[in-house]
């Protein structure tokens, strides 16, 4: 599905990510892991086009996707979510998901004005499809589409998120720390969650950046560690685990 190919990103004199080469299998969800700093984030905002890169390709269902910008990349199928939460905090559950399928809505003027059957029958749709998404990671949640996600704790702010970028029927998912912010047991719910989302979208591929490993171990196919910028190793968790220069990597041994 997703084929990277020597990319670089250089910052001035610093290079973030140097010569990074892996494939995404569709349907796999793949763990992104290495230390702060190592290019993780940077890899993500680059194959989003938030960021374009200096040299390499990206190709995302064998198009070239390398220095498109985040429309075309979002219009492709892919979608991702943030560290720190990118949610809007005085909307609604609603509002904040249907930003995410700003594509598929109709939002002229004279469709909005006029149109006012065809614009019910859109509404209905879209409340029916965000509903269904948040069904699957909290049923009472749904119930609550259109207060704001201010009172919302953590873990339902990062469903929302997660849901938001769901919406657009996206082929694509780029989870970068969804855990950030939570207790390991709200991590752990948030992850059945996940596995629960994959369960509706049997196609669906997920690539995680992920420090708790043991959320690593549990919900990826395969693993690509980074550090310093460059891939330093690819395969389950159970082989990376046992590389030494992931070991070096994460432990600082000599």
């Amino acid at each position: 599905m997703l084929t990277i190919s020597g990319l670089i990103k250089r910052f001035g004199g610093f290079t973030a990510l140097n010569g990074v080469s892996f494939d995404v299998v569709e349907g796999e969800i793949l763990g992104l892991i290495g230390p702060n700093g190592s290019g993780k984030t940077t890899l993500f905002n680059v194959v989003t086009g938030i960021y374009g890169a200096d040299a390499g390709a990206i190709r995302f269902e064998g198009a070239e996707i390398g220095n498109a910008s985040p429309q075309k990349v979002h219009r492709a199928g892919i979608s991702r979510t943030f560290q720190r939460s990118r949610l809007s905090l005085p909307l609604s559950i609603f509002d904040n998901i249907m930003i995410g399928n700003h594509k598929r809505l109709d939002q002229g003027l004279w469709f909005n004005l006029m149109r006012r059957g065809a614009l019910r029958r859109e509404f209905e749709a879209n409340y029916s499809a965000a509903r269904t998404l948040v069904e699957v990671f909290d049923p009472p949640l749904a119930e609550r589409m259109f207060e704001p996600v201010a009172g919302l704790p953590m873990i339902d702010r990062r469903r929302i998120e997660i849901c938001r970028a769901l919406i657009g029927e996206s082929k694509l998912l780029l989870l970068d720390e969804p855990s950030a912010g939570m207790t390991q047991d709200e991590t752990a719910e948030l992850m059945r969650d996940i596995l629960q989302i994959r369960g509706h979208r049997k196609n669906l591929t997920i690539i995680i950046v992920e420090h708790e490993m043991g959320v690593i171990e549990r919900i990826t196919n395969r693993c690509v560690v980074l550090n310093f910028g460059r891939k330093i190793a690819v395969g389950t968790f159970a082989e990376i685990a046992a590389d030494r220069m992931v070991q070096e990597a994460y432990l600082g041994l000599e």
